[in-house]
């Protein structure tokens, strides 16, 4: 298939579409760049020091359309007009993560999911790491995958994987494919169908063998549902927080057990992350290790001794008794869930950003159990008014992080905790989610 391949274009100029066109090149591809947005300077430097041609803030129809294939990158969405008139010339699209596949024999473990994807990815990474693995660190965090194939060398990669980055993937297969849970998210990009957004979180078990492990929580509503469509030849590994259950990894007696392929428990005490979501990625986390060969000593070492991941319920300071979490990661209202169900104090919840279309009712239990205080942060508040307004609990509207935290600590009382667990994405008031928790950090830092 790739032999015949002449010219490539990448569309999309960041982390991902840089890497896909040095990997072209190295590959001996005609490659051309094209980005609708502005490029950054170190991948206008990447993309100059392989000779590779690009362009930035439009798209020219005649350098595009005379393509053999196009690598899409993730965050373009497949009703952007350039890729509609590709797919009417009937030009190939796939992802940056098919195209590296292609190139590579490495072993993948993947990882998807609504919530939890990026902690469990980088736990795995960081419990084979530690194990002495010849691994890289790819897809959704890390370096582009295919930046990776075109420079390095690694025997594994543990990939995270969006549902946008599934979308374009054929041929590829995982490994192991794990799939953390299917819950409500980027519906504005499946025209707010679920059942699209379903499909593609399902795509990471595609093309897999029965040489091959899927990885799956047990009691997800969907996934059970969606298991039932599937001939899966792969080694089915679901986990559960019960052993009632059919899962082969679970807690009981406060013991965390995986029963297959190798027999494991340590005490659940000793693992480094807290709370019932990170129970499911540790579980996770833990059986893909145990697959993949790593000892039982060395599993148990890297789950007692992980550090977490920034904006993932990170601590961001105490004041005066206040204790600040940056969950700015939880850009949608299941992640939220999970972060104010692990609080053990009176919360001060910052909610806002831009609406993926959520729906709130979700977390309203908890919130009426544990919240003393919202905070709406956001250009466009209205719908968390009508969610939230005849709760009896004190809101305050804020156009800032500053304001924002300020009016959290006016809000808050010593031993009481402020949240940054915002169920929407950054982009009305942040250049990313990331840009939204330094904001938040540093504006407690000052306080």
């Amino acid at each position: 298939m790739t032999r015949n391949m002449k010219r490539i274009v990448v569309l999309g100029a960041a982390e991902s579409g840089a890497g896909a066109a040095v990997l072209a090149k190295v590959k001996g591809f005609d490659v051309f760049v094209s980005d609708m947005s502005v490029i950054k300077d170190k991948y206008k430097k990447q993309l100059d020091e392989h000779g590779i041609a690009w362009e930035e803030g439009h798209h020219t129809e005649e350098l595009i359309l005379n393509a053999d294939e196009v690598v899409k990158s993730p965050g373009i969405p497949d009703t952007a007009p350039m890729v509609v008139k590709i797919r009417e010339k009937g030009i190939h699209v796939i992802s940056e993560i098919e195209f590296a596949g292609r190139y590579t024999n490495a072993k993948m473990i993947c990882i998807t999911g609504s919530n939890g994807k990026t902690t469990t990815t980088s736990l795995i990474y960081y419990i084979l790491k530690e194990a002495g693995y010849n691994v890289g660190l790819a897809g959704n965090i890390g370096r582009s995958l295919a930046l990776q194939v075109a420079e390095e060398h690694f025997d594994y990669y543990v990939i995270e994987l969006s549902s946008f980055q599934l979308d374009n993937m054929y041929d590829f297969r995982a490994d192991i494919a794990v799939l953390m849970n299917i819950t409500p998210d980027h519906l504005d990009r499946y025209d707010y169908k679920m059942q699209d957004y379903v499909d593609s979180k399902m795509r990471i078990t595609r093309n897999q063998t029965e040489d091959d492990a899927f990885i799956f929580w047990n009691d997800d509503p969907i996934v059970k549902r969606e298991l039932e469509k599937y001939d899966l030849k792969a080694k089915l590994y679901p986990f559960s927080e019960f052993h009632e259950t059919d899962a082969i990894a679970y807690i009981e007696d406060r013991e965390y057990v995986i029963e297959k392929p190798t027999p494991f428990n340590m005490e659940q005490e000793e693992l480094a992350l807290t709370g019932k979501h990170n129970l499911y990625n540790s579980l996770a986390a833990g059986i893909t290790a145990n697959i993949a060969g790593v000892s039982n000593e060395m599993i148990r070492k890297g789950l007692s001794s992980f550090a977490g991941v920034e904006h993932r319920l990170e601590r961001a300071g105490r004041v005066r008794g206040v204790d600040f979490v940056n969950d700015s990661k939880a850009t949608n209202v299941d992640a939220c869930w999970y972060a104010l169900e692990s609080m053990k104090q009176p919360t001060v919840l910052i909610l806002g950003g831009k609406d993926k279309g959520n729906d709130y009712s979700h977390i309203f239990d908890l919130v009426r159990e544990k919240c003393i205080g919202l905070v709406f942060l956001g250009v466009d508040n209205s719908k968390l008014h009508a969610a939230f307004d005849g709760f009896g609990i004190p809101i305050a509207d804020v156009k800032s992080m500053k304001d924002c935290v300020d009016e959290c600590f006016k809000m808050a009382k010593p031993g009481s905790c402020v949240l940054l667990s915002p169920c929407c994405a950054s982009f009305d008031l942040f250049k990313n989610m990331e840009d939204r928790g330094d904001q938040f950090k540093e504006c407690v830092r000052n306080l």
